[in-house]
């Protein structure tokens, strides 16, 4: 599943007219960048929840065809974003019964998306990096594997995860944000997760993503 259905406050003016996921980086749109990824690590059948201008994200990428992928839409463009969790409740029917993956929409990265990792006893598992300058303090602790809510050293949540459906189970539909239910796992040890150490942006203000696009120039 990609997250797209964000109204992307923070990228304002780029977001008022188009939503976050079709922002550009290196002439291609973020979300065309996960759609490509995603099929190179053997995952064809694609999730994608839409909100804010969410028709436009449709009428890019249609069923996914073209891009060699199959592409199911869970649409909140009439209750309105329902944040993290709340998007994954709603697609649960169409996720399956088995693990699946989450990325945000909005982040750029080299991680090579895991289509066969065995969750084991664990509810997720979260992929964790190295702190941002825009978030030093991090958010989850790690200890041989298992996320921890409190610990001396803290990583950021890289926005990819990978889910039991049974996390979302008891969670009443609507609006509701990811890391309040995480965070009660994590403190029954349900929860583990993994450091990636190599290239990962979270592409959140017109600044980052222009920082961003300036790197892929001077690299090319």
């Amino acid at each position: 599943m990609i997250l797209a259905a964000g109204r992307g406050e923070r990228m304002r003016p780029l977001t008022d007219t188009l939503p976050k996921p079709l922002l550009e980086v290196g002439a291609k749109p973020l979300i065309v960048w996960h759609l490509e990824k995603l099929l190179a690590c053997g995952f064809k059948d694609i999730v994608i929840n839409i909100a804010h201008l969410g028709y436009k994200i449709p009428e890019l990428l249609g069923d996914g065809s073209k891009y060699g992928v199959n592409i199911t839409y869970s649409d909140e463009q009439e209750s309105g974003a329902l944040e993290s969790a709340g998007g994954i409740k709603k697609a649960l029917s169409l996720l399956g019964d088995e693990t699946f993956l989450v990325v945000n929409g909005d982040v750029f990265c080299d991680y090579g998306f895991d289509s066969n990792l065995d969750l084991k006893d664990k509810l997720a598992h979260l992929i964790l990096v190295q702190n941002p300058e825009h978030n030093p303090n991090g958010d989850f602790g790690l200890d041989n594997a298992l996320v921890l809510n409190e610990s001396e050293e803290k990583y950021t949540f890289s926005g990819i995860g990978y889910y039991n459906p049974k996390l979302f189970e008891s969670l009443a539909c609507g609006k509701s944000g990811l890391a309040s239910l995480l965070r009660v796992e994590i403190n029954n040890k349900k929860i583990s997760g993994s450091l990636y150490h190599s290239y990962w942006h979270d592409i959140g203000t017109p600044q980052r993503l222009e920082d961003i696009n300036k790197k892929m120039k001077n690299d090319s």
